[in-house]
């Protein structure tokens, strides 16, 4: 007779702690379906296992990554199913990883723009005569490219 150890429960501010997952956040990933839901116990209080924790760690590294809910879900999907190909998973990693490119390119021409502001303006004026506030009220001495 095979005896099954009893998995080690824990409640969310456990799960929490373990995980570097605030409480509120664990509650909206049960709520969007990316961690399923725990047991409850007498009280109603829910209880999470070892499955649990795996997963929420799973799901806080992909978003540490910036790896969207949607992404996230499609992930798990794969992970839940290790007999499929991870095609997918390749081209949602490489489809986030060009999001990524395109983000850091935009804070580049961000940057440039606002070092060439903040360079007219050297302080000590007033308000009615600062560059700074001239640009900002005027798109067209703006030069960066979404103007």
């Amino acid at each position: 007779m095979e005896v099954k150890i009893a998995e080690r429960v824990m409640p969310i501010g456990s799960l929490s702690e373990r995980t570097g997952v605030k409480v509120e956040t664990i509650r909206y990933y049960e709520q969007v379906g990316l961690l399923p839901p725990p047991e409850r116990s007498e009280g109603n209080q829910r209880r999470y296992g070892r499955v649990h924790l795996e997963r929420l760690a799973f799901i806080k590294h992909a978003r540490d990554l910036g790896f969207p809910v949607d992404g996230i879900r499609a992930l798990l999907r794969l992970s839940d199913n290790p007999g499929m190909a991870c095609d997918e998973a390749h081209a949602i990693s490489v489809a986030h990883l060009d999001e990524v490119r395109h983000k850091i390119a935009r804070l580049r021409s961000l940057e440039k723009e606002l070092e060439r502001i903040a360079a007219t303006c050297s302080g000590g004026v007033s308000a009615s005569d600062c560059a700074i506030i001239e640009a900002l009220a005027d798109h067209g001495q703006c030069r960066h490219e979404r103007h």
